[in-house]
């Protein structure tokens, strides 16, 4: 049959980053789809075992008449890696009055044990864009049977909060499950964790003429020397690195190096160019010290600034580091415990 590839409710319908993709969900997937349904049917709100009759049957049905509705009830989507598909999910009972959305998705079976985090990431980084930015919606969440709390984490890693823990909320295969919510609003100011695929966007801002004004070390730095140091950094134990993001946009960065023999964790943190003047730097600073103060082997954080930035200055005396000077730089001080 001849599959629809464009939801007419959408302008853009490919999304990408790095090597993955989401495209409007394509018809050659459906089996891999429905084998990955069945083999993880445990933990889905699916009651009985597919078949290959019943799974064309939703898509010639179902499916197909989604790409052309101004207002469908579920956009579909299958996450590709280099063209080849890997997961697929999506937003379900859209609710187009109050704006919200639930954020459905599931990935190749195989890819469960090693790949977990980093394809859910991946996938509800670019989700949030159709949700957020291409159908203005203000809410996303999702709804998950109480039985894999690994998920939790890496939603709570992406700055989704947890809104409800509903105990023994359904009754499915005659015994009750509890059920977790978790949601993000489209303002949500929030950190998550470095990841590789942002190497040339903290190279871009790392680059900026406005960074390196206020760096210790003013020349410019290739993007080799960068990849690298940033492979370093991201694999580096004693390193904390976190991207702020609000909404689907990122807007600045923090990293504490933790230094074991002392208890410090040293800070440093920029605002994305031609952010500056909203107030992030000080939320940024106050994020990171949330997630530092996590780490028991943290004693203090320590920030060297340069005297002539002066914003940095203020935000660092704002909130409550105590200034020494030490080789002609500015050191604040301030203890976790």
């Amino acid at each position: 049959m001849e599959f629809p590839d464009k939801y007419k409710i959408l302008d853009q319908n490919v999304l990408s980053k790095g090597d993955y993709s989401i495209v409007p969900i394509r018809y050659e997937d459906r089996l891999d789809i429905m084998k990955w349904r069945n083999e993880q049917i445990y933990h889905l709100r699916q009651s009985e075992v597919l078949t290959e009759e019943k799974q064309e049957a939703y898509f010639t049905n179902i499916v197909s008449k989604l790409f052309k509705s101004d207002q469908p009830d579920q956009l579909l989507f299958s996450l590709l890696q280099n063209e080849s598909c890997i997961g697929y999910g999506g937003l379900v009972h859209l609710n187009w009055i109050d704006k919200n959305a639930e954020i459905s998705f599931i990935m190749k079976s195989s890819l469960e044990k090693d790949g977990f985090e980093k394809n859910w990431s991946i996938y509800l980084s670019l989700i949030e864009v159709v949700g957020f930015n291409y159908l203005e919606f203000n809410k996303l969440f999702t709804y998950a049977y109480d039985l894999r709390p690994h998920l939790y984490t890496i939603l709570e890693k992406n700055g989704y909060k947890k809104e409800a823990d509903l105990a023994e909320h359904c009754y499915v295969d005659k015994e009750s499950k509890s059920v977790v919510i978790h949601s993000k609003l489209k303002g949500d100011i929030y950190l998550k964790e470095a990841s590789y695929l942002d190497a040339e966007l903290t190279y871009s801002w790392a680059n900026n003429h406005n960074t390196r004004q206020y760096s210790f070390s003013q020349k410019l730095i290739e993007l080799n020397e960068h990849r690298e140091w940033f492979q370093r950094k991201l694999e580096d134990i004693n390193c904390l690195y976190y991207l702020c993001k609000k909404g689907d946009v990122e807007i600045g960065s923090i990293r504490f190096d933790v230094s074991l023999d002392e208890g410090l964790a040293i800070v440093s943190y920029l605002v994305s160019p031609g952010l500056y003047g909203f107030g992030y730097g000080k939320k940024i600073l106050e994020l990171g010290e949330k997630k530092v103060k996590l780490d028991k082997r943290v004693s203090k954080i320590v920030g060297y600034v340069l005297p002539q930035n002066i914003a940095s200055c203020k935000i660092f005396s704002k909130l409550g580091y105590v200034l020494e000077l030490k080789e002609g730089r500015h050191m604040y001080i301030k203890k976790t415990k």
